[in-house]
């Protein structure tokens, strides 16, 4: 069973040399996308550890814009590009795993072939995210006057259709899918301009961009609706709660693979946990 991991980070070298180091694995690779606001040299040293590449087309990343979703097809391109993987995984730098590597190689080699993403319906599940494509929203194109523009543009114009016969899903941008459903959404992509347009006018893309794709597609039989990763949201706030020891008995519970986000500086002995956890 041989994984990709696709990694997305902009900030703390430290962290994400931790999480490269605990996923190492004979069979498994890490491909890091490093935001291009960021400088290199931080990061530089980690492109000498064994079997991981830094993604070469690099784009600026912005909070809940387009970019988001161009810096992991970016990804997916040089994973395609690089081997014969049968999972590609997509994490942040601010994710780790719950069980040991060598446990989730064993259980992904159980279910070859599935897509394991959060995918809720939108117009039944997840209404809140309804406005985020009826609406215009430009700050994927980040011009002066842009948020004057979008404003004129939702009060006079009529709201967004979503693209012809497709049904809107999604919820976490994070997955866990194998390389048949890279290639289908990396085509899909190419064959399927105005559908790429539609999404860099929307909020918040990568939370439905991916699962949408292939949830109308032949591959939704291949969906599992679980991306394998512990996230609490208790807080209420635009971003996860920040876990620490005080979660450490909802994680070992947890049959999830990777949980997320974790701040060493916050704290770092959660870290420590989950390792000796992974060393039983």
């Amino acid at each position: 069973m041989k994984i990709a991991h696709l990694i997305l980070t902009h900030a703390n070298p430290d962290q994400l040399e931790r999480l490269i180091k605990r996923i190492a694995h004979p069979d498994g690779y890490v491909y890091v996308h490093l935001d291009l606001k960021t400088d290199m040299p931080a990061f530089g040293h980690l492109a000498q550890e064994g079997r991981v590449i830094f993604i070469q087309n690099r784009v600026k990343v912005s909070w809940g814009d387009y970019t988001i979703v161009q810096a992991t097809l970016n990804g997916l391109k040089e994973i395609m590009a690089g081997g014969q993987y049968d999972y590609i995984n997509l994490l942040s730098g601010q994710d780790y795993p719950i069980k040991s590597i060598e446990y989730i190689h064993k259980q992904l080699s159980r279910t070859p072939g599935k897509a394991f993403m959060h995918t809720l319906d939108v117009a039944t599940e997840w209404q809140e995210a309804i406005t985020r494509y009826t609406k215009y929203h430009l700050s994927y194109l980040n011009f002066p006057g842009r948020f004057h523009a979008e404003a004129l543009m939702n009060k006079l114009l009529p709201d967004r259709k979503f693209p012809a016969g497709m049904t809107p899903v999604g919820r976490s941008q994070w997955f866990t899918i194998s390389r048949i459903h890279v290639q289908y959404i990396l085509d899909f992509v190419q064959k399927n301009n105005s559908f790429v347009r539609f999404f860099e006018l929307t909020w918040a893309p990568d939370e439905m961009f991916f699962q949408t794709i292939l949830h109308n597609s032949a591959h939704r039989k291949d969906m599992v609706n679980d991306n394998l990763r512990y996230i609490d949201w208790s807080e209420g706030k635009a971003n996860p709660k920040v876990l620490t020891m005080a979660d450490a008995d909802a994680l070992t519970a947890s049959p999830k693979l990777f949980a997320r986000k974790f701040n060493p500086s916050i704290d770092s002995k959660i870290l420590d946990y989950l390792d000796g956890l992974a060393k039983k």
